[in-house]
């Protein structure tokens, strides 16, 4: 295992802290926001999106063996499921912090058959979680955007 595959991994060490999955997801809202309010377009967010997603399965897929199957160091996970949840949603910081709540709710709760997907093997199986967490978010996310319920 080389110490990219754990820095990817970990997004940089962030899987290392204690709610680092927590910490990820915000940091990544953060980044979501600065990047898109200074006019990024929502096909560099799906390029971005795919791009963490794919590194993502990659290195979780290197780390196993010496982490063990999920382990909580092992953050990218939320990044890309957390990039799923705010893709395509309008830049407004109401959207960011409930895309950020509704996504955390999905990822620990695990309903709607998200718990299932952590039986794939290897870096599938920690990345599918995430990202069927993130999709379930932007669902409801567009339609709190479409029914302007906030």
């Amino acid at each position: 295992m080389s110490k990219v595959h754990q820095l990817v991994a970990s997004c940089l060490g962030i899987g290392y802290t204690r709610g680092g999955g927590t910490i990820a997801a915000a940091l990544c809202c953060i980044v979501w926001y600065l990047a898109r309010s200074m006019g990024a377009f929502n096909w560099v967010a799906v390029i971005v999106t795919i791009l963490v997603t794919v590194t993502g399965i990659w290195s979780a897929a290197k780390v196993e063996p010496a982490w063990g199957k999920d382990s909580s160091r092992v953050v990218i996970d939320e990044a890309a499921g957390m990039c799923v949840s705010l893709l395509l949603i309008p830049v407004e910081l109401k959207y960011i912090i409930a895309g950020l709540v509704l996504f955390r709710f999905f990822d620990i709760a695990k309903p709607l058959l998200i718990r299932k997907t952590e039986l794939l093997p290897g870096g599938w199986g920690v990345m599918m979680d995430d990202l069927l967490a993130g999709l379930y978010t932007n669902l409801l996310l567009h339609i709190i955007v479409w029914y302007n319920l906030f």
